[in-house]
């Protein structure tokens, strides 16, 4: 899980020595060897960021003296989960673990709420829970609580945080790790510090990207892009208290956070950290690619972004060991791997990271019922660094990002907007062969290609008619998910097949926010149903449940390279994991043959998962939509 120290020609061995001194003298002497592991890349990666501001040497030491606070503060449950997971660094992969998605209010209605769920949640097969935010957040519009205004509390509806940490305490005793968002790069104009900042203290000012007219901010804009052009357009907002505009990436509720600012960083820093102190395991960093900003380029993806996540990887290696960095880096395929570590920052950054041009990608194979782009992009996809992994999913809370495979598109030779336009159409029920009933997000016209609302059912067609061919696409939609990611995400009410949100309590949030077509309450009476093989919430249900079970066999090996084997048939996807696993999937409406005698290259195969009726051996017929996973013995 840690790398070793990072030592340069160039490295102040005098602060070193001064910072352990403060660091041990608040966690105490048994915290030495990880000091002296990590600290050297902690001053390693800070001085590259902050080495020249003035004060420098001042605020490293005081970060350090809070860093040993805080360690000395974690509860010994966890420091003996740090050191099961420092001798384990590979944990999290080996152990096969299926992550679940929701929010708290939609599944349980509160935190105690959710607790009483754990039951269903071990039923099921999973060992992740990621909690949508939870903390604090502004009054009003608050981007589904992504603008947190304080990260010392919880949402007064959802509990407590005495509530969390009775919630984390009894997932632990399940082996279901907390997930929990950390905003990275904004909180909301209620913060504290946007508080303090409006009534003029200057240091908190400095927290913000303030300018005093549109000069500055107008040349950021030539460059930087639009994340919601339809409902928050631009990325600067003038705020009359401040007397400044502001730099609002997101929604103008949303400020932006100046990392080039030290104290920023730390603050962010023990933020995470009092959160893991209350068992809190993994933390999803919300919006990673947009934490540093430099005039004349995009404002994405810079070097100063790993920097700052590998400073902040070093603070979990320090003082909290057991806890995994999830990269939420909605980004091109070219872009996404350094968010795990490499060159410089190999094994130094992230543990996770959503592989989100996958999801995009086998959305598009469906639509299209070919698979040229998917395999392009796994071909693509560059080999994992060590102890990290991908998060693969099919929905989430937010949209179909289709941006993602503008560059892989392009470099295929097509038109980006022409065939993705064509795929999100498609999958939008804008064309007359769809099944999909999904719903476009921030596109100004029919021909816009920005982003596809719904949840998995609706997209799949499984919303309006249980067929044969809905629950295929279902079932081959997540098999895929299941297939080649590191930890597989399930999004809630996906297990039990429900459709998107049409409820009239919510008919306000989804005229301000398409994405809450995708965030309904958990369906109770689909929930009862889960076990009739009857109905479609049952038949959902036996195609996860089943799906887990596959994933648990000994043939399975999540530390494997996913290498996919030529089916000289763009219809189909074949994939190997290892010598002794592969799977076939079928992207069109058609039936397609399967020479297995080709492609398992040997005997001993045998039939471990099937949405098909017989294809286990020789040249078969796959039918439409229909998959086959395979193993040795």
């Amino acid at each position: 899980m840690s790398k070793p120290d990072v030592a340069t020609p160039s490295m102040d061995t005098a602060l070193l020595a001064r910072a352990r001194v403060c660091f041990l003298a608040e966690a105490g002497t048994q915290a030495a060897e990880r000091f002296d592991r990590h600290g050297p890349r902690l001053l390693h990666w800070l001085h590259k960021l902050y080495g020249r501001q003035p004060m420098f040497d001042r605020w490293l030491l005081s970060l350090c003296t809070t860093l040993g606070t805080l360690a000395r503060a974690r509860p010994s449950a966890l420091r003996e989960l740090d050191g099961e997971r420092e001798r384990d660094p590979d944990w999290f992969i080996h152990e096969k673990r299926v992550g679940y998605c929701a929010y708290v209010d939609r599944f349980g209605s509160d935190l105690n709420g959710v607790a009483e769920r754990v039951d269903y949640l071990e039923d099921l097969g999973v060992g992740y829970l990621h909690l949508l935010p939870f903390l604090l957040a502004r009054s009003g519009d608050s981007d589904g609580g992504f603008a947190v205004a304080s990260f010392d509390e919880v949402e007064p509806a959802l509990g407590s945080m005495s509530d969390l940490e009775q919630l984390a305490a009894r997932l632990r005793k399940a082996r279901i790790s907390l997930c929990a968002d950390l905003v990275l790069n904004h909180v909301a104009d209620e913060h504290p510090w946007a508080v303090a900042a409006m009534q003029g203290d200057q240091h908190y000012r400095s927290y913000f990207h303030l300018f005093p007219d549109r000069r500055v901010p107008n040349r950021y804009e030539q460059t930087v892009a639009q994340i919601f052009p339809q409902t928050a357009p631009g990325n600067f907002t003038y705020n009359d208290a401040l007397r400044s505009w502001v730099w609002t990436t997101f929604y103008p509720y949303q400020w932006d956070l100046n990392y080039a600012y030290p104290p920023v960083f730390a603050s962010i820093a023990f933020a995470l950290l009092k959160l893991a102190n209350r068992g809190v395991e993994i933390f999803r960093l919300d919006s990673a690619p947009f934490l540093w900003k430099r005039l004349g380029t995009s404002c994405t993806n810079l070097p100063e972004v790993h920097h700052l996540l590998s400073a902040l990887r070093a603070i979990v290696d320090m003082v909290a060991p057991g806890v995994l960095l999830k990269a939420e880096a909605i980004v091109a395929s070219t872009d996404l791997l350094p968010y795990l570590g490499v060159g410089e920052t190999l094994g130094s950054e992230c543990h996770l990271a959503y592989h989100s041009g996958l999801m995009a990608a086998s959305w598009t194979a469906l639509s299209e019922g070919r698979t040229t782009l998917l395999r392009q992009l796994l071909d693509s996809t560059p080999a994992l660094p060590v102890h990290t992994g991908w998060m693969t999913y099919v929905r989430c809370h937010d949209d179909i990002v289709w941006g993602v495979l503008r560059s892989d598109v392009e470099a295929a030779g097509d038109d980006f907007t022409q065939r993705i336009g064509n795929a999100a159409a498609f999958l939008e029920g804008r064309r007359s062969h769809s099944f999909g009933h999904g719903v476009a997000f921030q596109s100004a016209d029919g021909n816009a290609v920005h982003g596809t609302n719904g949840m998995a059912a609706a997209l799949v067609g499984l919303d309006s008619a249980e067929t044969p061919d809905a629950l295929r696409r279902f079932a081959l939609m997540y098999g895929l998910a299941f297939a080649v990611g590191t930890v597989p995400l399930l999004y809630m009410g996906d297990e039990l097949a429900q459709p998107s949100n049409d409820a009239q309590d919510d008919a306000a949030l989804i005229a301000l926010d398409g994405r809450w077509v995708q965030r309904p309450r958990l369906d109770l009476v689909r929930l009862e149903q889960r076990f009739d093989a009857n109905t479609i919430a049952g038949k959902a249900y036996a195609t996860i449940k089943a799906l887990i079970a596959a994933r648990n066999d000994d043939s399975f090996d999540p530390c494997a390279t996913v290498e996919t084997v030529d089916c000289h048939n763009e219809a189909l996807l074949a994939i190997r994991r290892g010598k002794r696993f592969m799977a076939v999937f079928n992207f069109s409406g058609k039936p397609q043959a399967v020479d297995w005698n080709v492609l398992h290259a040997g005997d001993g195969w045998t039939t471990q998962l099937q949405t098909a009726d017989d294809a286990s051996t020789g040249a078969e017929i796959l039918p439409a939509w229909a998959m086959v996973w395979h193993k040795k013995p």
